[in-house]
């Protein structure tokens, strides 16, 4: 089974819908990713990922944008979904 890895990113300068869209596509082109997913209203982008992260990258393809990284989290990442759950709760 392969191990995914969450980054979650604190994103300055969001303002809309356009701006998550270009976030994100910045960086699909910079990085392979599983999925990326960015909200506006929370400021935040997060990203998950097989194999090593290279952070400078993201943060690299999210600056080329205008935009402006505050933070950035790393965590392994866990599905969350309806059979996990029944699973952990046997």
């Amino acid at each position: 089974m392969v191990k995914l890895e969450k980054i979650t990113m604190k994103v300055e300068g969001m303002m809309c819908a356009m701006c998550e869209s270009h976030i994100n596509e910045a960086v699909r082109r910079a990085v392979p990713v599983k999925k990326v997913s960015s909200s506006h209203g929370k400021g935040e982008t997060v990203v998950l990922m097989e194999g090593p992260v290279d952070e400078a990258a993201l943060r690299d393809a999210i600056d080329r944008t205008g935009y402006r990284v505050l933070s950035l989290k790393r965590e392994p990442y866990e599905k969350k979904g309806f059979f996990a759950r029944l699973a952990g709760g046997i």
